[in-house]
C-alpha cells in the first residue's frame, strides 16, 4: 500500500472548449469531474496502475463529501479528517485551439488544532501498514508551513521511506526533514529557490548547488515536454518521453510521484523507475479525467523513452 498525504484538497471541474472568448457565452458538452489536489491525483494514478493505495487529507462540506465519493469509485481508501469551511472547487478551462489551460479556484478548508491532532494521529496510524508515502501540494492557510516536517519524522521512526511534492515555503521547511525524494517542476524550481535558469545545462547546475547546499538526498525535476532531470545517490540521469498531442495535462506531474515510488516498491533502481516514470506520465496527458492513465498506452511509450546518464 501507498499512502498519500493531501492537506489542501480538492475537485476539478475540467471544460473543454474551441477558444476563450471574452464576453460570449461558451457552451460546451466536453466536461468532466475528478480528483484535485497533488496527493490524491497520486492516489488516482495509483489506482489506474492497480496499485492499494489510501488518501489522506482535510475535508470540507458538500464538495467534500462528493470528493470522497469520486475516490471511492476509484478504488481509493479515503481518509478523511473533516474541517470546517469548503474543499477547494478548481475550475479549468481547457483551450484546444491554444492548449492552455487556465484555472479559476474557489474554496478554502478551516482547520483548528484538535483537527490537526486528529490528523497526525490518523497519520501516524496508516505510516506502518505503508511501502512509500507522498506528501504532496500546498498546506492550507490555518495551517503552519512546517507541518510536513512532524509527519516526515514520524515516517523517518517508521523505517518508511517518502516523497514529497510541493513547493515555495512548503517544500523549504520540509526539506529539512530529510526527506527521502524532494520532486518539483522547473518553474516551482525558480520560485522556490529564488533562481533564474536559463538552459538545460544551466538547470543542471543550479540543481545540483542546491541539492548540495540543502543536502537532498535524491532531487527530481520534471519540465514538462523537455522531460525530466533526477539527482540520485546512483548518478544523475534526464529522462525523455516521446511528446504527446495533450487531452488534459493536469496530473502529469502527479504520475512522476507515484510511478517512482511504486516501481522503487517493486525493488527497481532508479534508471527502470524514471523510464516507467516518462511512459506514465506521458500516458497521463491522453485522458480528459486528471490522473486517469491506460496501461496500453504506457506499454506502447514505454519503447521510446530514454534515460540518459548525466
Amino acid at each position: 500500500m501507498i499512502l498519500t498525504v493531501c492537506p489542501n484538497t480538492a475537485v476539478d471541474k475540467i471544460f473543454r472548449i474551441k477558444e476563450w472568448t471574452p464576453g460570449i457565452p461558451m457552451r460546451t458538452n466536453q466536461w468532466a469531474v475528478c480528483v484535485g489536489g497533488k496527493g490524491l491525483n497520486s492516489s488516482v494514478v495509483l489506482s489506474q496502475l492497480g496499485v492499494e493505495t489510501v488518501g489522506l487529507g482535510f475535508f470540507a462540506g458538500k464538495t467534500g463529501e462528493e470528493l470522497v465519493g469520486i475516490l471511492k469509485d476509484y478504488g481509493i481508501i479515503p481518509e478523511p479528517v473533516w474541517v470546517g469551511g469548503t474543499n477547494r472547487i478548481a475550475h479549468i478551462i481547457a483551450e484546444e485551439k491554444t492548449q492552455i489551460h487556465s484555472h479559476v479556484i474557489v474554496g478554502e478548508v478551516e482547520v483548528n488544532e484538535s483537527q490537526k491532532r486528529e490528523f497526525v494521529e490518523k497519520f501516524s496510524n496508516w505510516v506502518p501498514k505503508a511501502q512509500w508515502v507522498i506528501f504532496a501540494g500546498s498546506l492550507p492557510p490555518t495551517v503552519n508551513n512546517d507541518f510536513y516536517i512532524e509527519l516526515i519524522e514520524i515516517t523517518r521512526k517508521a523505517g518508511v521511506p517518502c516523497l514529497i511534492d510541493s513547493q515555495k515555503e512548503y517544500i523549504i521547511e520540509a526539506i529539512k526533514a530529510k526527506p527521502d525524494i524532494v520532486k518539483l517542476n522547473r518553474e516551482e524550481f525558480e520560485w522556490t529557490f529564488n533562481r533564474k535558469v536559463g538552459d538545460l545545462d544551466d538547470l543542471i547546475r543550479q540543481a545540483r548547488e542546491v541539492k548540495a547546499e540543502k543536502e537532498i538526498k535524491s532531487f527530481v525535476i520534471t519540465m514538462a515536454k523537455d522531460g525530466m532531470l533526477a539527482f540520485t545517490p546512483e548518478g544523475d540521469y534526464l529522462t525523455k518521453s516521446p511528446i504527446q498531442k495533450p487531452v488534459n495535462a493536469a496530473g502529469a506531474g502527479d504520475s512522476v510521484s507515484s510511478t517512482l515510488v511504486w516501481r522503487f516498491s517493486l525493488g527497481e533502481d532508479w534508471e527502470t523507475a524514471l523510464r516507467w516514470a516518462g511512459a506514465v506520465s506521458a500516458a497521463t496527458v491522453l485522458t480528459e479525467r486528471t490522473g486517469d492513465v491506460v496501461m496500453d498506452d504506457v506499454n506502447r511509450i514505454i519503447t521510446d523513452v530514454t534515460v540518459t546518464r548525466l
